[in-house]
């Protein structure tokens, strides 16, 4: 029969280890850890350990309290440096003495006289997480110094799977040539008989005892200390993995947190009467004793005092922890697991990760949407005090989020870090360079609008050409090819516009998804709800942040309104967001210049030249559409406008210009593809004149519309670009437009069509209709002109182009 293998977790640490955690402990407002070592040896035991040991930093403290305990060894982790830069690391040693210790903290400061001491000591040691920067300053060349020095390296189960794969393919790749040139290099002597020959061991990283037993060391066939130590020095070691995620991390930070107030304020008798407080008693201790201590006991302490009279308030404090408890007990009862955690019911460790996640998740997602609602509607009703109230609240929420995020983003930088250093050790980087894959974060996709039809079109390109794009937006539809659709927590209906709808996106779920699917960009196709996520995402994950202006949102918001200060409050916001990003795509020259007058540095724009499909809007399109549809004869003039039928898009000039054609062109008949909510307006307007309403036209329909008519009038003076002018151009249309806004970089003047100048005297635009449609020749030979334009505007070769600029 096989010899039982025994197991140690070689990297606990208890209440004595302060100097690791002070990064994370200041983040959630503690100054210090408070993890007893009795009850690490516990957890550890009762997880199967057949050996414990503590190693708190720089002291013997933890280790000795459970010294007389059977199946323990006196261990400590060394923080150490390198004295030409100062660059830190940690060193795991393992059965010393206190005479040993003394020695160790004398010598620290320098790891060649640390290392040296320990090699001729005999002492066993190990590098700890080896690709995690401790104080910023790991480079390459200090990595190479590491493995001369060190014989064993650790797996560490606090660190993500990426890194230590890395680190494994690290120590399993290095050779003896490697060893020499680095020698040769450094100037440093190798440790160890065969220096190539690595040794793997596993440690947990614990700092809250969640997470002891994860990743531990394996020994068969031994049965003292002694020998397990030794077979783990001469490398008869394997290592069982249970890598992090950075939602173990969040676990970790939030126990940690969770068991510094119940340690400190000595909280009791309280987790039993509140369900929200037991749950999460459950899920933030590893204990089977449920005393009633924790940071929600304090937490639910500030509030009462927060409530007695005369008591001192934070202006929407109260009001949100009051939300925050109330939607707790809802989302507990309501759910499932976390009901089954409340009742104590048997979940596994591993699972308290996605438990506590959820949970998380789920109240943020309640609290998200009121506060989201609550400054939509303080928005359209402009409450300016309000909303920043409001803000403020959103700001506690930040808080109450702030360890998942510190999580992610540690976690995203550790990967990237891990990555190229294994590419750079071994000379590969070009070969290991990481092809683009880029997250486009967009309000719209299903919708009829050009945004939605831009995007469909790109998704269309990315597949044919192999680019790894993925849309992300949020919608109920199922997922397709290219789109992820996260269900949306919360929904606005905007009251000018009820068939526009506001989504608000699930943030903790999304930015899970994207730390996942290792993108190397976020873009941005709007500044709306999804965009603010994209923003929020890009940060934490240390991604380049990419955006497109395609909607002139403040001219809107003055048209809706009628409101200068709304419109100047809209401009603020949209030049904050845009600023925010390493580049803005402006589809025209106009927009780019409208942008840079309003403070965007002029570097940060980049003009892209957009397409259209040109094979799919052709003048062989052209079939009598309109005489099936409306039983208009060969002799009348089609004028075609084709959008959304709102104010904003200059429509009710529209109405005034076509009356007075009307007047003079008895076979002049005006088209309308789109709807709106100024269709029924427009309708009552047009009323007795030759006006058609088509609504909404999709594939072979609006193509054959637009082949099908005679001139295409577009009067907005809001648009950024213009698809649909492209679009008719590509069917065989002269356009008029206005020279206010991109429209007007799409047409060749004269050739392809005129643009007039913008302002409320429709004359110019009346008299350009008049000379293209009652001159025949004129109208035939810009319509030869408008496709022969369009012949050079394929939306692939615009697309590749911009796919190839990310890099830049």
């Amino acid at each position: 029969m096989e010899p039982m293998p025994l197991k140690a977790d070689l990297h606990v640490h208890s209440k004595y280890s302060k100097r690791p955690s002070e990064w994370i402990l200041r983040k959630i407002g503690c100054s210090e850890s408070y993890t007893d070592p009795q009850r690490l040896y516990q957890t550890a035991r009762e997880r199967g350990m057949h050996f414990v040991t503590i190693t708190d930093h720089n002291t013997l403290s933890g280790s000795l309290e459970i010294a007389h305990l059977q199946g323990t060894f006196v261990s400590e982790e060394i923080t150490t440096y390198f004295p030409e830069d100062r660059c830190k690391l940690h060193v795991l040693a393992y059965d010393v003495t206190e005479a040993q210790h003394a020695d160790i903290s004398r010598l620290r400061e320098n790891v060649y006289d640390l290392v040296d001491y320990l090699n001729k000591a005999g002492i066993l040691h190990a590098l700890a997480h080896p690709l995690y920067a401790v104080n910023d300053r790991l480079n390459l060349e200090t990595i190479e110094k590491m493995l001369l020095l060190f014989t064993h390296f650790e797996v560490n189960g606090s660190r993500d799977r990426h890194q230590n794969a890395r680190v494994k393919a690290i120590v399993q790749k290095i050779a003896k040539v490697d060893i020499e040139r680095l020698a040769d290099k450094t100037g440093i002597k190798p440790v160890g008989r065969e220096p190539w020959k690595k040794i793997l061991i596993g440690g947990s990283d614990d700092h809250s005892s969640l997470t002891v037993a994860r990743t531990y060391s394996e020994v068969k066939g031994t049965c003292s200390k002694e020998i397990f130590l030794e077979s783990i020095r001469m490398g008869h070691v394997t290592v069982a993995e249970c890598a992090s995620t950075p939602k173990t991390m969040g676990h970790n930070l939030y126990s940690i947190g969770y068991q510094y107030y119940g340690s400190r304020f000595d909280l009791h008798k309280a987790v039993n009467h509140e369900p929200f407080l037991r749950f999460t008693d459950h899920v933030l201790t590893p204990r089977r004793d449920r005393s009633e201590d924790g940071l929600l006991r304090r937490l639910r302490q500030v509030a009462w005092n927060l409530r007695r009279p005369g008591a001192r308030t934070i202006p929407g404090t109260s009001r949100l922890q009051d939300m925050l408890l109330k939607e707790a007990r809802e989302v507990i009862f309501r759910d499932r697991v976390l009901k089954q955690v409340l009742e104590r019911e048997v979940i596994h460790l591993e699972q308290m990760d996605e438990v506590w996640f959820s949970f998380v998740n789920q109240i943020s997602e309640k609290v998200i949407k009121k506060l989201a609602d609550s400054i939509f509607d303080n928005l359209s009703g402009a409450n300016v005090i309000d909303i920043f109230q409001m803000i403020g609240s959103a700001g506690s929420l930040y808080t109450l989020l702030a360890p998942y995020f510190v999580s992610y983003s540690l976690f995203t930088k550790d990967r990237e870090f891990a990555r190229r250093c294994q590419s750079d050790l071994f000379e590969n980087r070009k070969k290991d360079r990481k092809r683009l894959k880029i997250a486009h974060f967009t309000d719209t996709f299903y919708e009829v609008n050009g945004v939605a039809l831009t995007l469909q079109m790109q998704l269309q390109m990315a597949l044919k050409n192999h680019k790894q794009q993925t849309i992300i937006t949020c919608d109920v539809r199922p997922d397709v090819s290219g789109v992820v659709n996260f269900a949306p927590i919360g929904v606005y209906e905007m009251p000018e516009y009820p068939e526009l709808k506001l989504y608000y996106p699930p943030l903790l779920k999304m930015l899970n998804a994207c730390f996942e699917q290792e993108f190397t960009h976020i873009h941005s196709a709007t500044p709306g709800p999804v965009g603010l996520a994209a923003l929020v995402i890009a940060r934490i994950l240390r991604l380049p942040l990419h955006g497109t202006y395609h909607t002139a949102l403040p001219q809107y918001v003055m048209h809706l309104t009628e409101d200068s200060a709304m419109e100047d409050l809209m401009w603020r916001y949209m030049i904050w967001y845009y600023n925010q990003m390493e580049a803005i795509y402006v589809p025209s020259k106009a927009t780019g210049e409208e942008l840079a007058s309003h403070g965007i540095p002029r570097e940060k724009l980049r003009f892209y030249d957009r397409g259209i499909d040109i094979e799919r809007f052709h003048p062989s399109k052209r079939n009598g559409f309109f005489k099936k549809r409306l039983g208009l004869t060969a002799d009348a003039i089609k004028l075609l406008y084709v959008g959304r039928v709102s104010r904003e898009k200059n429509l009710p000039f529209l109405v005034e210009v076509f009356r007075r054609v009307a007047a003079q062109m008895e076979d002049a008949h005006l088209v309308v593809v789109g709807d709106g909510p100024y269709l029924t307006e427009m309708r009552r307007a047009l009323a007795g004149f030759n006006a058609s309403f088509m609504g909404y036209l999709e594939g072979e329909d609006l193509e054959q519309a637009y082949a099908s008519s005679d001139v295409f009038l577009f009067p907005s003076t809001t648009d950024t670009f213009g698809n649909v002018v492209l679009e008719a151009q590509a069917s065989g249309l002269p356009v008029i437009v206005t020279d206010s806004g991109g429209p007007q970089e799409n047409v060749i003047p004269g050739e392809t069509g005129t643009v007039v100048p913008a302002g409320a005297d429709c004359t110019p635009f009346v008299r350009a209709v008049l000379e293209i449609i009652n001159d025949r020749a004129k109208l035939t030979a810009m319509k030869a002109k408008a496709r022969a334009y369009m012949e050079n505007r394929s939306f692939e070769s615009a697309y590749l182009q911009q796919w190839n600029s990310y890099r830049h």
